[in-house]
């Protein structure tokens, strides 16, 4: 919305390059209340992540102003998202502006390729175990289909995430793996993903097409997103050649 400048603090998630100088409030994902109290701010956003309780419950006996904002999951949360945070701030010419240059860009950015290609959304936390496949509402889902991919898993799979196993990349045998960075590189990166069970066999595998996204931003659903889905139709269309 243009409004960096009114921004007096920020959790530890928030790291947008243009807000590198503003301080953290939060400790991992855990709300500092005094460091709020002492920025003095008009209003403080939050939503139902926002925590612990005994943080809150400090704010509140401040007499500070709480907002608090919807969650977004997928690509029709976020215009609720940025209306609920403009009229908290005050500005909701500003969150108008923004919901419709970010519907421009979503809706100019399907790839046009044909047949569409079909992509797995991968989870993936190597150094904790965690392998999952993502599959109806797990967010990726609205994504790919803002670029005209096809999301194997959630026409596969029951849940928004579920084990990744070699049966279900086999039945899916998507054209192209999506993940996260941060995810890639807790597996050994390309070739510690090529080497997970059923991952080299699938069309995706074996024609090495995997498009990796910063974890910040992937499933962050906010003012980003936008960007986020250019980005992927011109990384679509480059693996796809």
């Amino acid at each position: 919305m243009g409004l960096k400048n009114i921004v007096v603090g920020r959790d530890i998630a928030s790291t947008m390059p243009a807000l590198k100088s503003i301080p953290i409030v939060t400790s991992g994902h855990q709300v500092i209340p005094e460091k709020i109290i002492s920025l003095n701010p008009d209003v403080i956003l939050t939503d139902a992540s926002t925590g612990p309780q005994s943080a809150l419950t400090a704010l509140k006996a401040s007499s500070l102003d709480l907002a608090t904002i919807p969650e977004a999951w997928t690509l029709t949360d976020i215009a609720k998202k940025v209306t609920a945070v403009s009229q908290a701030i005050g500005a909701p010419k500003s969150g108008d502006a923004l919901n419709a240059a970010m519907a421009k860009a979503i809706s100019s950015a399907k790839t046009g390729l044909d047949p569409a290609p079909k992509i797995a959304f991968l989870y993936l936390r190597g150094t904790s175990s965690i392998f999952l496949m993502g599959g109806p509402g797990s967010g990726a889902d609205s994504l790919i289909a803002a670029i005209g991919g096809v999301d194997v898993g959630a026409k596969t799979l029951p849940h928004p995430f579920n084990s990744l196993t070699s049966e279900a990349l086999a039945k899916a045998n998507p054209d192209v793996i999506l993940v996260m960075t941060k995810g890639m590189e807790s597996v050994g990166g390309f070739d510690g993903l090529l080497a997970l069970p059923g991952v080299a066999q699938t069309s995706a595998g074996v024609n090495k097409r995997v498009i990796a996204v910063d974890d910040s931003l992937l499933l962050s659903f906010g003012p980003r997103t936008p960007g986020l889905i250019t980005q992927l139709a011109v990384l679509l269309k480059k693996v796809m050649k």
